[in-house]
């Protein structure tokens, strides 16, 4: 049986209807494949921002590669050599200022930095563990010249303190060297601490800096 409402048209009438509905339905399918293809092009350029973000990424770091600390030369470097790690419970009368090896105390010093003086035999047990002990005269280094030495510190295997009498406003000591600095800001610190923090010249790099003694004043 035929639609009523079909029926009660003329032919002429029927075969327009019939275009029209065919003419919607390419609208339709036209303004469907539309949104596909802008959603295929916004995937497209999200892709390729993402794939130049990387290409750029990898640019970046790949074009300053780390240095090697064998490469390293540090001016005024004074070694120490033949030095005994040794565990001891009394006081050592070290051969230099600050401590820069030699026999120590059982409990290492937890890396970090402190705003008050360490007691030099738990500091040097951290050197023997890879650390770097960064002393400063808190007569010439204070105030604004503190917090850019804080902000030079990496976050482990590092110790920093103040060491009242130092002959250099900072000293950076690791085992078996040492180097006094100018100042916060002489370059030599942050060669010293690439070439010697976890050094394998320490007798036990990569030993725990952590988990032992809290020293007094420990700010982080």
């Amino acid at each position: 049986m035929a639609d009523d409402s079909t029926s009660d048209l003329t032919i002429k009438q029927q075969r327009e209807k019939r275009r029209a509905e065919k003419v919607a339905a390419l609208k339709q399918k036209q303004a469907r494949e539309k949104r596909a293809r802008m959603l295929g092009i916004g995937g497209a350029i999200v892709g390729g921002v993402a794939a130049v973000a990387i290409i750029v990424g990898v640019v970046v770091t790949s074009a300053t590669p780390p240095v090697d600390p064998a490469t390293i030369e540090i001016e005024g470097l004074e070694t120490f050599d033949n030095l005994e790690a040794l565990h001891v419970q009394s006081a050592v009368d070290y051969e230099m200022t600050p401590p820069a090896g030699g026999p120590h105390n059982p409990t290492w010093l937890n890396c970090g930095v402190y705003d008050e003086s360490q007691q030099n035999e738990n500091a040097v047990h951290s050197l023997e563990h890879g650390a770097v002990w960064v002393t400063y005269d808190p007569d010439q280094v204070s105030g604004a010249d503190l917090d850019e030495l804080r902000g030079k510190m990496p976050s482990s295997y590092i110790i920093l303190s103040p060491f009242p009498g130092l002959e250099a406003p900072v000293v950076a000591s690791a085992w078996g060297v040492q180097v006094a600095l100018d100042g916060v800001d002489d370059p030599r610190l942050r060669d010293f601490i690439v070439k010697y923090r976890l050094s394998e010249t320490a007798p036990e790099p990569g030993a725990l800096c952590s988990q032992a003694l809290d020293g007094p004043g420990r700010v982080s």
